[in-house]
């Protein structure tokens, strides 16, 4: 049987994070995707995901400027371009389940600059937006784009660089603790690891469910949509802002980013399935939502291009879990209930260190696995 310091379950952004950082410090690591790399039935394909420290809780912030730190030195390390910054504003309806001065107190506390603007400086800063009475808007200049699917294959490319071995088409289909480590079965053989990290997302409750552990999950296709603005000049990054709509039903979207389109999404479509029941096809009821949303507070958004659809396995509160499992400690776990990307490179050393064993750079105590009162988004 082939032994390593760590096996690594699942390619998608997080997993490959880790197996970037566990290559990076010299760990004999190994990795497996079940699908081919950069596949689209997860969370992690298509071009971009939001950047940002905007949260309402100060944990995030907290782990979002880790996160900052953490692409920085990760653009550093293998040349590549992976943020574009764009400033970033959240729209609060003060009306709303949100509140703008959770998102000022959190900022404030960590240092992070921001602006609280009006309906109407919102409109004379950026005339796109019609943003209605009775909302409050954070914006944050250190908002911005991560390439995903660039960041993705950076991630494996230099994890491969640095000695993982990196196995895609090949299912694990249980973790079996033994003393001194796991046994990770998989449809191309059994591997021992001193260690397991499992990154596995809408996955992750087939490999702890035969071990006793219950995460709770709601797994569902996600959707988002391409428009094509009459005037796309007007939307350019150096232009338009990322942004999010925080209210009952939240909604985000971007600036233009390699080609003259601008987009959409709403986020958590309550459109439940599991992974074997993916259809892979876009609800028309959610796109014309998005539609007329967009029409309302974005006018010049344009025609429908396409819809490309996602994945996300959301835990209660969305919170993180990042730690190890208390009845099995050779087993970390990480999922990030949907709004993860932006803390890739940070999660992803968590993970790493967890498995390694010698400590965290980042505090993780509130997001660990049995954590109950750890904070939730």
């Amino acid at each position: 049987m082939e032994e390593f310091d760590v096996a690594v379950v699942g390619l998608g952004a997080l997993g490959s994070a880790a197996a970037y950082h566990l290559a990076r410090a010299g760990i004999r690591t190994v990795a497996f995707e079940q699908f081919e790399l950069g596949h689209v039935r997860g969370a992690s394909h298509d071009t971009s995901r939001i950047v940002r420290t905007s949260y309402g809780s100060p944990e995030y912030v907290r782990f979002a400027q880790a996160a900052y730190r953490e692409w920085a030195a990760l653009e550093a390390d293998t040349g590549e371009r992976l943020l574009t910054v764009t400033g970033g504003v959240v729209f609060i309806p003060d009306a709303g389940p949100y509140d703008a001065d959770d998102f000022a107190r959190s900022l404030t506390e960590n240092g992070v600059p921001y602006e609280l603007l009006a309906p109407d400086e919102v409109r004379a800063r950026w005339p796109q937006f019609d943003v209605p009475a009775g909302v409050t808007t954070v914006y944050t200049p250190d908002s911005g784009i991560a390439h995903a699917a660039r960041t993705v294959a950076t991630l494996q490319m230099h994890a491969r660089m640095r000695g993982a071995v990196l196995r895609d088409r090949t299912r694990v289909d249980a973790l079996v603790p033994v003393d001194g480590g796991v046994v990770v079965a998989t449809s191309a053989g059994d591997v021992r690891a001193r260690r397991v990290v499992v990154a596995a997302d809408a996955w992750t409750s087939a490999l702890l469910e035969p071990l006793g552990i219950h995460i709770p999950l709601e797994v569902m296709q996600e959707q988002v949509s391409y428009f094509a603005p009459a005037a796309p000049a007007d939307y350019a990054p150096e232009r338009f802002p990322v942004w999010i709509w925080e209210d009952e039903q939240n909604f985000y979207g971007f600036p233009t980013y390699g080609e003259p389109t601008i987009k959409a999404a709403r986020d958590v479509s309550e459109n439940r399935m599991s992974p074997d029941e993916r259809t892979f096809v876009p609800s028309p009821e959610r796109v014309a939502e998005l539609s007329a949303f967009l029409s309302a507070r974005i006018p010049g958004s344009g025609a429908l291009l396409r819809t490309v659809t996602c994945q996300y396995a959301l835990t209660p509160g969305r919170r993180f879990v990042l730690g190890a499992l208390r009845e099995h400690p050779d087993i970390i776990v990480g999922l990030g209930a949907g709004h993860a990307f932006k803390f890739t490179p940070a999660f992803g050393l968590g993970l790493a260190e967890l498995a390694i064993g010698e400590g965290t750079t980042d505090d993780l105590t509130a997001f660990a696995v049995d954590a109950t009162a750890a904070p939730a988004l």
